[in-house]
């Protein structure tokens, strides 16, 4: 029986897992929290960090000694973003869609188990959010990953499970499958995902996927404090969001 090939450069697999988990989290990480989510020992979570630091991939703050991303990333990420058309084609609609809720708006694209925050509007009201260009969130506990998810299939989706740790960033962050599965159930009915401060204490998004011809362009999002959203405004939101979506699915044709 042949073995299977194994990939060249394993330790650079390794060191996407510490990436990808410190790019999930919204505070610096310890030595232990990244072993542990990683499933690394310590001693190779700290070597492949040394060597992250040491080309700016990674951030250590010398007091508490815990980690978080660098800002040698951004060079890269900013290129990456830069290339994208379809950034060019959803500018208008969500300036408009930005214009009719006052609210914040986002689009963001798939990478691996992620959403990427590509393009960024601010709300036009006093009190806005905390997001930026280039901030990834895992697929479970956004809207605009949910919305993505929503359209696969059932085994797709049992396979993404399988492979991701449903981290608990807040108290009503979805964490086990039959959980998830019953809020895909009801994002396939309506055609759009809601994020109900799911990685953001107080924070409330409407979003829904860009897929046209079986190709996914990515997903547009509406994001607002739980104190300004009132059920009316909800539905507005809703509304705004899907009409959005059809423009652009128009523009892409």
């Amino acid at each position: 029986m042949t073995t299977p090939k194994q990939p060249y450069g394993t330790v650079l697999l390794k060191a996407k897992l510490i990436l990808d988990f410190l790019s999930s989290s919204n505070e610096p990480q310890s030595l232990n929290s990244i072993s542990k989510q990683t499933e690394l020992t310590n001693s190779t979570a700290l070597k492949i960090l040394d060597t992250l630091l040491l080309i700016g991939y990674v951030h250590k703050d010398s007091d508490s000694k815990k980690f978080s991303l660098g800002q040698a990333l951004i060079k890269y990420a900013n290129k990456a973003i830069n290339q994208l058309d379809i950034k060019d084609i959803v500018k208008p609609h969500l300036e408009k869609l930005n214009n009719i809720t006052s609210e914040t708006v986002h689009l963001g694209i798939l990478e691996d188990k992620n959403i990427v925050y590509v393009t960024k509007l601010e709300s036009k009201n006093p009190v806005s959010l905390y997001s930026q260009v280039g901030k990834i969130i895992p697929l479970y506990c956004s809207a605009m990953g949910k919305a993505i998810l929503a359209e696969k299939s059932d085994q797709e989706i049992e396979q993404y499970l399988d492979q991701t740790t449903l981290v608990q960033y807040t108290a009503t962050t979805l964490t086990t499958k039959e959980a998830f599965f019953n809020e895909i159930q009801k994002i396939r009915k309506h055609g759009y995902a809601f994020d109900n401060s799911e990685h953001e204490n107080d924070v409330f998004c409407v979003g829904t996927s860009l897929t046209l011809n079986e190709r996914n362009y990515g997903a547009i999002s509406v994001s607002v404090p739980k104190y300004r959203l009132t059920a009316e405004f909800r539905q507005e939101i809703i509304d705004a969001i899907q009409k959005c979506k059809l423009d652009i699915l128009a523009d892409l044709q």
